[in-house]
């Protein structure tokens, strides 16, 4: 019996069996940590931050330069793609490190979420799949990373928060993550 499902098993070489794929999904496909940390006492405030388009976003967060500036515009949770074959734990800690400055900051499991989706900037292109693996923390009353990656970065009440305000689509993470926000007016 021979099926024809193309399952997401990736070998480069093709060589692994039939049921292994060395093409990568036509719209792309990203592995992303995300760093959700709440102000303790406050389990709505979310840790959020403007992008300083001068920073090394490609190096951190492996972002390019435009979409940098796309994304400076809105809030953002501390986050980046993986490195390839990175896990998920050391994206997270190194998320922690390079983005926010913080060391020892204790993490759940992540939350795995995957997504197929077409992109909001680009409607013509083919479906994207995200596979997100979402961290959350809780950091002391007072405690605000400062770090020279962001314009700003602060706490963020998200059930006051429209998600109109969010950048490149992390209002769908933090509802992963089981925040609700606010209705738009």
């Amino acid at each position: 019996m021979t099926t024809d499902r193309r399952f997401a098993r990736f070998n480069a070489s093709g060589t692994a069996g039939p049921l292994t794929t060395h093409e990568v999904p036509e719209g792309g496909m990203c592995l992303s940590t995300f760093v959700v940390l709440t102000e303790s006492g406050n389990p709505n405030r979310v840790l959020l931050g403007h992008l300083d388009s001068g920073a090394n976003w490609d190096h951190i967060g492996g972002l390019d330069s435009e979409r940098v500036g796309t994304h400076s515009k809105g809030w953002m949770i501390p986050s980046c793609h993986l490195i390839l074959k990175e896990s998920p734990q050391d994206a997270a800690r190194r998320v922690l490190s390079e983005q926010l400055g913080l060391k020892d900051v204790a993490l759940s499991e992540p939350k795995v979420v995957s997504e197929v989706y077409t992109p909001k900037r680009f409607p013509d292109l083919p479906s994207h799949w995200d596979l997100e693996f979402i961290f959350r923390g809780d950091l002391p009353r007072g405690t605000l990373p400062r770090a020279a990656a962001w314009k700003e970065l602060t706490f963020v009440d998200v059930s006051r928060t429209r998600k109109s305000e969010m950048a490149r689509s992390h209002e769908d993470v933090l509802e992963s993550a089981g925040f609700r926000f606010a209705e738009a007016p």
